[in-house]
């Protein structure tokens, strides 16, 4: 694996990606290691434009335009920031390819192939190294969620929705050595050691 491998972190609404990722990418400064941090929906200046569109209050697309909403972000993303530090920095990413099939195949029912085609018209040989998938329980899942004080349209499905991703999340990673599953019911501190122990293996 290159020591500069796209990191990518994954997982349903309130499963801690996103406070794991903020963590390492504090790490890596620490120890002036270069890196770049893009989300998604959203990363470069267009596809953040984007992110506000898809993840709007006011926002009723159907799941086919969803889908291809994600994929113009990507498609921004892969053409304005990954594909000119490829190999050269460490590149970490807050959802990718699986939470397009998570979300939008087995969630919304859409073609696999589908999905998997688009994202390799896309991604052209660009691949994630490795990927950390976190996940929740409905009980976690749902206090967390009521906490937030802004939530967008994506905090809002019934508990079956997201019991339907996280599950092809796990489908998505099973038998395959490039992932670490992060059970974030645990406690915060003991997941933080364990993903920054990982990241120092993989650097």
């Amino acid at each position: 694996m290159s020591k500069k491998p796209i990191i990518v972190f994954e997982g349903i609404e309130s499963s801690g990606k996103t406070l794991h990722i903020n963590n390492i990418a504090r790490y890596l400064k620490k120890i002036n290691v270069k890196f770049i941090k893009i989300r998604e929906p959203g990363g470069s200046k267009n596809a953040e434009k984007i992110r506000k569109i898809i993840l709007n209050n006011k926002s009723n697309f159907n799941k086919y335009t969803d889908l291809l909403l994600y994929m113009a972000s990507r498609s921004e993303n892969v053409e304005k920031i990954i594909k000119k530090n490829y190999r050269k920095k460490i590149i970490l990413i807050d959802r990718f390819i699986d939470s397009t099939l998570a979300y939008q195949h087995y969630g919304m029912g859409i073609n696999k192939k589908l999905i998997i085609n688009l994202n390799e018209f896309i991604l052209n040989k660009i691949k994630p190294d490795f990927i950390f998938l976190n996940v929740v329980n409905k009980e976690n899942l749902i206090q967390r969620l009521n906490k937030r004080l802004n939530k967008n349209r994506y905090d809002k499905f019934k508990f079956n929705f997201y019991n339907k991703v996280q599950k092809g999340f796990l489908k998505i990673a099973k038998n395959k050595n490039n992932y670490l599953i992060i059970n974030s019911n645990n406690e915060i501190q003991y997941n933080k050691n364990l993903i920054l122990k990982k990241i120092k293996k993989l650097i």
